[in-house]
């Protein structure tokens, strides 16, 4: 019985693996690299070098370890950047995951856990974010998570198939154990560029908008550790195996801080008044994005460790000065 994690070698597939490695679990990561490291992905799972969409290769790799669930990580998840390449981001997300949930159905896996995002909801007029909310995403990067789900929800109608699509707010931190974190080639994360400012890797940041109608005039969002949403996928996981049914699942602590809030955070915990610069609004920046985050909580039995603002900075901080030497770029 053999977990296949696709994105392993990425961020959060990384610290899913971990989580699944620590419970006892057997893990096979498959991951084209192109975003990944090879480095990242954890002792102890075996790896696979190639594409979620490869259909013969996921078939083939299902048979030879003998999967029995998959989570997927694997894709493209820079909003900006899925505005400039669209049809990048709906090969990359949804096709290629439509062919790797046609190998699950034909290989007989039932159970599924997709890595999906707050960004399905596009701007909610109202916060905390439910999951019965609408649907309307406002970049491609969230349609075409939200049209892997839809594909997702029909094949559990179809076929011998049950999934949890998680809807992550924004994700941030590193293992407390400085396994594994964040190693984006390019960095578009707040507590990420903030922990590259503090530690040196970038001369300065950017405050893009002050004048939102929040307390601080900044934009306000759910951080939740990376670590109790790698937990969140073993629970869901674990809910599919005792019989739970096919669920849509919102992952933030259901409270948030504003931009600045964050910056003063990463400021006292590392000690460095790094130049922090005002910019003009971003397009499509909500003032705020909270979760509501009860079904998770009550449905899976969920309880986060690390919901504390000034730990995931320490952690973040603490990844970043490991990454010194290694082959990461900070763009």
């Amino acid at each position: 019985m053999t977990v296949l994690v696709t994105g392993g070698a990425g961020y959060i597939g990384s610290h899913a693996a971990l989580a699944l490695l620590d419970g006892g679990r057997n893990v096979v990561v498959l991951d084209n690299l192109s975003q990944g490291h090879r480095w990242a992905v954890p002792a102890g799972a075996a790896f696979v070098e190639g594409d979620c969409g490869d259909y013969d290769l996921v078939r083939r790799v299902i048979a030879e370890h003998e999967v029995t669930a998959i989570m997927h990580f694997a894709g493209s998840i820079i909003v900006p950047d899925s505005v400039i390449y669209p049809l990048e981001y709906y090969y990359n997300n949804t096709v290629n995951s439509r062919a790797l949930a046609q190998a699950a159905v034909d290989s007989g896996i039932r159970h599924f856990i997709f890595s999906s995002t707050a960004g399905v909801y596009g701007e909610p007029e109202t916060t905390p974010i439910l999951e019965d909310f609408a649907l309307k995403p406002i970049s491609p990067y969230g349609t075409s998570k939200m049209m892997t789900e839809k594909m997702l929800a029909d094949a559990a109608i179809a076929h011998d198939l049950r999934y949890v699509a998680l809807r992550y707010f924004n994700v941030a931190g590193a293992d407390p154990a400085g396994r594994s974190g964040q190693t984006s080639r390019k960095a578009t994360h707040l507590i990420k560029i903030a922990s590259q400012a503090a530690t040196g890797v970038r001369p300065k940041m950017a405050i893009y908008g002050e004048d939102y109608e929040t307390p601080d005039g900044t934009c306000i969002r759910d951080y939740i550790h990376v670590t109790d949403l790698a937990n969140a996928h073993v629970l869901a996981l674990e809910y599919l195996e005792k019989g739970g049914e096919s669920d849509v699942m919102n992952c933030g602590y259901g409270r948030g801080f504003s931009v600045r809030e964050v910056i003063d955070a990463v400021k006292q915990v590392s000690g460095v008044d790094f130049t922090v610069d005002l910019a003009e609004r971003r397009a499509g920046d909500p003032a705020a994005l909270i979760a509501g985050a009860d079904r998770i909580r009550q449905k899976l039995g969920w309880k986060p460790v690390h919901d504390d603002l000034t730990a995931i900075v320490r952690h973040a901080l603490d990844w970043e000065e490991s990454l010194k030497g290694r082959e990461v770029s900070a763009a």
